[in-house]
């Protein structure tokens, strides 16, 4: 079923709000998530020389973007709530955009990482085309971007006031390799246990060197 622009803000709106009304608490609960090997995917795969520039796409209130800057890295974090950009710029002294993930403004061939961890599955499927198509647009040449989702069974829908989209690897690899990325890696989360306790599909894209911004 199609979902039309006054669902979308409805659907933006009331996830946004629960982040809002929630982020104290948000922040309380992953401040001690390790998500090291997350990051070390991401930077592994960068062919620039560093310190790179990386977006940290849905921020959320800082944490990885205190690990990036710690790194020696450029990180600049982006979210939608309002509540969770401000904790981030304070916790962590980076440059924080507050930007709706559906109306995307980015700067063309910007970053040389994208680290999208736990924030893409939030986009509606029939949106994620033209989301993914600006992450692409504002990565350099050869630019990566890692991504880690909760996966499932290709479902969306509300999660309490969350809405979420829930892929599995194929159709993950579908949207990702439409929108021009080069598949580097794949890994369930968290290690080490049986497939149906990693709730967690995580992976890593490339940009073609030879890729341009429209």
């Amino acid at each position: 079923m199609k979902l039309e622009a006054s669902d979308l803000e409805k659907i933006t709106a009331l996830t946004l709000e629960h982040y809002n009304e929630s982020a104290d608490d948000f922040r309380e609960g992953t401040r001690h998530h390790d998500v090291s090997q997350n990051i070390a995917a991401l930077v592994r795969y960068i062919e620039a020389p560093p310190p790179f520039c990386i977006l940290d796409f849905g921020c959320g209130p800082g944490r990885d973007l205190k690990a990036f800057r710690a790194l020696g890295h450029h990180p600049i974090g982006l979210d939608g709530s309002a509540r969770l950009v401000e904790m981030a710029r304070v916790d962590s002294g980076c440059e924080v955009w507050q930007q709706d993930f559906l109306k995307l403004e980015l700067p063309p061939a910007r970053f040389d990482g994208i680290f999208a961890n736990a924030s893409l599955f939030h986009v509606p499927a029939q949106e994620l085309p033209q989301v993914l198509g600006k992450l692409f647009d504002a990565l350099k040449p050869g630019g990566v971007l890692f991504s880690s989702n909760p996966r499932g069974h290709n479902e969306e829908g509300w999660n309490g006031r969350r809405y979420g989209s829930y892929h599995d690897l194929e159709t993950w690899r579908r949207y990702m390799t439409a929108a021009g990325f080069i598949e580097l890696e794949h890994y369930y989360r968290p290690a080490g246990l049986p497939r149906e306790q990693q709730p967690w599909l995580a992976s890593v894209w490339r940009k073609p060197a030879g890729a341009a911004p429209e």
